[in-house]
Formats: C-alpha cells, sequence, structure tokens
C-alpha cells in the first residue's frame, strides 16, 4: 500500500519540506501523522470503500490528508479553483463522503458540499502537525483497517470529447508500481531531492515528484505554488537536485534567465523533468544550456498512474522530439482494428503494465472502446523508432492541452449552449505561445450577445483556466459532407476566415 512508502526513508531523514519557512517533517515524523490523521478519520466514521475529496493548496496538509485518506479509503484530491457547479459535479461523481478543506477560504467547495458531504478542515498547528477538525456531526467511528494492494487509493477524472469526465480508480498496486518506475528511470536515491512546483491533485506531481522521490527515501521540498521570483532561491536553499514540469514552467525559468548565464542555486541539478505536454526541442536545448542539467522528456497520463515512457538519463541518449522509451511498461502502436503495427509507422499508442488501471469506473463503453486485446489504447497518435523511442505525432482524442491541463471542449460546449443566444456551439484548441494550446470556441447566436458576455458566462460554471481565450461568432459552423462537425477542420477553418 502506499502507506509503505515511508518505511523506504531513515526515520531521521527529511521527508518533506515545506518551501518558504513551513514545517519541516522526517520520515518518522511524517508516518506518525499520517497514522494519526487516519485514526482520525476513522473516528468521523470513515472507512475502507468511502470516497473521501480533498480540495487543499499544495502543502504538508494536502500530502499528508492523501495518505491519511488513502489509507482509511479512497483519496478523491480536487483542483481548489473549481468552480460551484464544477465542485457539485466531482462530488457526487465520486460519491464523497467527506471533503477536506483548509480552515479559510474554499467556500465554493464548502457551498457545493452542503449537508450531504462532510467538511473537514486541515490546518497546521504550532507544532508543524497537521490537524483535522469538523464542525459537523460524524457518523458511528470504524475500525480502522489497513488496504490490500488491489484496494482503491486514488479515485481522479479524466476528460474525454463526446462525453462527461471519466473517473478514473487507481489502486495501491498501480501507484506503487509507478513510483518504483520513476525512480528506477531517474536512478533516485536517498541523497535526491525533488521540487515539487507541479499540483498534488494531478498524478504529475503526486506521483511522479512526491511518490517517486519518497519511494527511495528522498526528500521532497513542496512550495504552496510555482513562483518564478523565488524558485531558484528554494534550488538553491534546499540543494535541490531535480525538478518534474510541463514546458509553460520551464519557459517561464528561462523567460527570467539571462543567456549564457546560470542561476545560482542551478549547479545542485542533476536532471530536470519535463512531462504532461510536448517539450519544443530548441526549448529542451536551452533549458540545457542556460541551466547545465541535461532535460528528460517523459510521458504520462492518468489511466497509467502517470508515467509511460522517457528519455533517459546520460550517457544514454535523449532524443528532442521524443518521448523516450517504456520504463517497465510494454508500448507498442495499434491500426483500427487493433493489429500491432511495426516501428516507424503511425497509429494509436496502447500501453500494458501493473501500473496501467484496469477499466474507467461505471463505463462499460468506454472501457470497451479504450481496451484492444489487453492493451489500454491511449488515444494519441505516434510511432516507435528501430531503437524503442516513442514520438508522438498528435492526439485522436480531441482533448484541449494547455499547459499540461487536459481539458474537454465537450464540457465548454456545454456551458456556452446554456447561454439563453447561443444556439451553437464548438469549442477547439488554438496555438498559444506560452501554453502550448488555449481554449477557443466557435458559436452560432440565436439572439444578441457579446464576446465578453459570452466569456463572463463561461466563468460563471468554469474554472478559469477553461474558459475560451476567444469566441468566434460566426454564422455557420463549418460541417462534413456528411454532416459532422470535426473540431480540428473548425479550428483550421475559423483560423483561415479570420486571417485572411
Amino acid at each position: 500500500m502506499i502507506l509503505d512508502l515511508l518505511e523506504n526513508g531513515s526515520p531521521s531523514h527529511i521527508a518533506i519540506a515545506v518551501a518558504g519557512g513551513g514545517p519541516v517533517v522526517t520520515y518518522d515524523q511524517l508516518r506518525q501523522q499520517v497514522e494519526s490523521l487516519a485514526a482520525r478519520l476513522n473516528r468521523f466514521g470513515l472507512g475502507r470503500g468511502d470516497r473521501i475529496a480533498m480540495a487543499l493548496p499544495n502543502g504538508l496538509e494536502t500530502i499528508v490528508s492523501f495518505l491519511a485518506a488513502s489509507t482509511v479509503g479512497t483519496a478523491a484530491p480536487l483542483n481548489p479553483a473549481y468552480t460551484l457547479d464544477e465542485f457539485k459535479f466531482y462530488l457526487a461523481d465520486t460519491g464523497a463522503r467527506a471533503l477536506i478543506v483548509p480552515p479559510t477560504d474554499s467556500h465554493e467547495a464548502r457551498a457545493a458540499a452542503g449537508d450531504q458531504v462532510l467538511v473537514i478542515e486541515a490546518a497546521l498547528d504550532s507544532d508543524g502537525q497537521v490537524q483535522l477538525s469538523s464542525a459537523q456531526n460524524a457518523g458511528a467511528p470504524r475500525v480502522g483497517d489497513y488496504p490490500n494492494p488491489d484496494d482503491t487509493a486514488l479515485i481522479l477524472h479524466t476528460s474525454g470529447t463526446t462525453s462527461r469526465p471519466k473517473r478514473v480508480p487507481l489502486s495501491h498496486a498501480n501507484l506503487m508500481t509507478s513510483a518504483r518506475n520513476v525512480a528506477e528511470t531517474y536512478q533516485l536515491t536517498a541523497e535526491d531531492v525533488s521540487l515539487c512546483v507541479m499540483p498534488l491533485f494531478h498524478v504529475h506531481g503526486l506521483v511522479a515528484s512526491t511518490f517517486g522521490t519518497l519511494f527511495t527515501g528522498g526528500t521532497v521540498v513542496v512550495p504552496s505554488r510555482f513562483n518564478p521570483l523565488s524558485f531558484w532561491s528554494t534550488v538553491r536553499d534546499h540543494g535541490v537536485s531535480w525538478y518534474s514540469a510541463v514546458p509553460t514552467i520551464h519557459q517561464v525559468l528561462l523567460a527570467r534567465t539571462k543567456a549564457g548565464t546560470t542561476p545560482a542555486g542551478a549547479e545542485h541539478l542533476r536532471f530536470i523533468r519535463s512531462c504532461s505536454a510536448a517539450l519544443p526541442p530548441q526549448m529542451m536545448a536551452d533549458v540545457e544550456e542556460r541551466f547545465g542539467a541535461p532535460m528528460l522528456e517523459a510521458y504520462g497520463m492518468t489511466e497509467a498512474a502517470h508515467q509511460m515512457a522517457s528519455n533517459p538519463l546520460p550517457p544514454s541518449t535523449r532524443k528532442p522530439g521524443s518521448v523516450g522509451y517504456g520504463t517497465a511498461v510494454s508500448i507498442t502502436i495499434l491500426n483500427k482494428a487493433g493489429d500491432l503495427l511495426p516501428a516507424g509507422a503511425t497509429g494509436e499508442v496502447a500501453i500494458k503494465g501493473p501500473n496501467v488501471f484496469s477499466g474507467y469506473e461505471g463505463n462499460a463503453e468506454a472501457n470497451a472502446e479504450s481496451f484492444s486485446n489487453g492493451w489500454f489504447r491511449t488515444g494519441d497518435q505516434g510511432y516507435l523508432d528501430n531503437e524503442g523511442y516513442l514520438t508522438l505525432v498528435g492526439r485522436i482524442k480531441e482533448l484541449i492541452n494547455r499547459g499540461g491541463e487536459k481539458i474537454s471542449p465537450r464540457e465548454i460546449d456545454e456551458v456556452l449552449l446554456t447561454h439563453a443566444a447561443v444556439a451553437e456551439a464548438v469549442c477547439f484548441g488554438i496555438a498559444d505561445r506560452v501554453y502550448g494550446e488555449e481554449v477557443a470556441a466557435a458559436v452560432v447566436l440565436s439572439s444578441s450577445a457579446t464576446e465578453a458576455e459570452l466569456r463572463a458566462h463561461c466563468r460563471a460554471s468554469l474554472a478559469e483556466f477553461k474558459c475560451p481565450k476567444v469566441i468566434y461568432i460566426v454564422e455557420a459552423i463549418p460541417r462534413t459532407a456528411t454532416g459532422k462537425i470535426q473540431r480540428r477542420n473548425v479550428a483550421s477553418q475559423i483560423s483561415k476566415a479570420s486571417n485572411p
């Protein structure tokens, strides 16, 4: 089980250090805190089979609460930036019995919980200990027991283009396998110090930066959020040996560093990892030149408990534009019929391994489409070279990838269509220099409305990162000869029409 991660570190070795003067806890102290919080959750009437949602910013509270929740039942971390409607959906869809929030703010999450979900506050006391409390009446106490490897430790959502977000259950075995794969890929040891700049409600930050480090008894440094102003001082002060991030973050750091100079603290870095969005080869070269450490692009997804492939450490070859080869994960390329394709042929990337989930929860249709002869079809297009390195060339599933945030266009369509003036709507991704892709939409109106009014309508129901940056008001939405809407074609045609 995930709690076993805490057995890998020396009891007196630092496990978690909160950047900016926050608490520092050893492996022994972290284990004690998790055990204490798990017992507290049992006293709140929570136990095996219960879903425990969390809407917390990065910090010690998030890590301890996750480990405790996954020990007692199933942890369901949520983005604290969600709107009221989004919290209502995710709490209901997961069947959450409890919601852990900070003692202040989190108004939307609390309102969404209502009287149906037990609201628990997580706060640090003066000794740097995480404490849980609730003003509501809890259920009858439950007897604590430890989970089995096949029990669901984590429930997350992934978005599709033709449906609402799908539930992805990940077992303790899935997560432990993925943590081991990360640790072995990058030869992590107890001497390594990871800087976790990715949110802990995603598998990127949770599994790669945190669990991969804990697996080998290293130290995780956790700032409350990514801050380019304090990034290098944090690297310097904590002796950070690696960090993992989306290309957007790498680009921000590059923009703040002059060519020919190396930031103070960069000398501690053993390698830099990039994942969750395509890494431009030029950015890879610039980062290596500027920061003096090899940059390794990796490939991950929620359904695989994060990592599937990665470029290796030197002296092995890392290939710009490639996400590397399978990291204790089998990767193949399939055609539409599910047949394996040879090296060099482009098709759908498919994976197999003990880190891969067993199927979407309560969604037999999606499972039938996603699995082929034991292979999970990722929805990504790519090809393998003769050395087994994978290159991704596009996405079959029409998700918008905004700086690593996977956004379902269908979800935004549905929100736009609730506006009284919108007759038709289709959302799609457009190229963006900073985020790789940005959200755009085309709408056909039945009555008067402005672009600003439509964006404000979206903000009332969607997190800011999902709201369209551009909304094109058009006479008609382009369709194929058979009347179908293809989002990529819509994007191309509207772009041409608006930029003649």
